[in-house]
């Protein structure tokens, strides 16, 4: 499903150059739960918004669903993100100004969904996740694992081929944290691919597979006693 081959990425300002991934080499295949695990600063971030089509690496291929995309402009690159993948982050993301509803409503909306086919949709997620009593709170109203439970739940409204998930917990308690973490084993068991970036060794071990980093390389793959 996804292939990356000797990915590079650089980051230039001036004459001083930045290596944040040299020569990575991973395979995700469908269906896989797998967890980027490093410190901060060793390109974990950077890996998965690139396995997410939201960073373009300096060099390197990268195969998603069969193609090749590391060269795809911007807007190709959005045109896969909106259909195939979710995107879980750190902060949340959600828009203030929109509701629970309105906030998981909105990815099916640049999609073009009918607007019956997205009430369906976005009914079913939000009784999946145990949120229909909060629909019509605002974010500012909402704890942050509420908070966390409505992104996810935009995330798979669209019924992605891939979830990204960055930190998913780096905001959350730590009873919390294992809430969401129960919630992203669930969506795997049901067949959803995962990867997710944490600096948790205890979180990693959660998924099928760690894939550790250390100043942009990968420095060691194991699997774990998920599979």
């Amino acid at each position: 499903m996804i292939h990356a081959r000797n990915l590079t990425k650089i980051l230039r300002n001036g004459a001083i150059e930045t290596t944040i991934l040299q020569n990575v080499n991973i395979d995700i295949e469908q269906g896989e739960y797998v967890a980027i695990l490093g410190p901060s600063g060793s390109g974990k971030t950077t890996l998965i918004n690139t396995i997410g089509l939201i960073e373009q690496p300096t060099s390197g291929e990268l195969f998603f669903m069969g193609h090749e995309v590391s060269r795809l402009k911007e807007r190709q690159r959005s045109n896969l993100r909106r259909g195939g993948i979710g995107f879980i982050f750190q902060n949340f993301g959600l828009i203030d100004e929109l509701n629970v509803y309105e906030n998981i409503d909105l990815p099916l909306q640049y999609l073009k969904y009918a607007k019956k086919s997205r009430q369906i949709k976005v009914n079913e997620v939000i009784s999946k996740l145990q949120l229909s009593h909060l629909r019509q709170y605002f974010p500012k109203q909402l704890s942050a694992l509420q908070k966390q439970l409505v992104a996810i739940a935009r995330a798979i409204v669209i019924n992605p081929d891939l979830i990204v998930a960055d930190e998913p917990t780096g905001n959350l308690s730590s009873s919390c944290g294992s809430k969401v973490m129960e919630v992203l084993s669930g969506l795997n068991e049901e067949g959803h691919t995962i990867v997710m970036a944490t600096h948790s060794a205890m979180e990693a071990d959660r998924g099928q597979r760690v894939i550790q980093l250390f100043d942009g390389h990968v420095i060691t793959e194991k699997i774990t006693n998920k599979l």
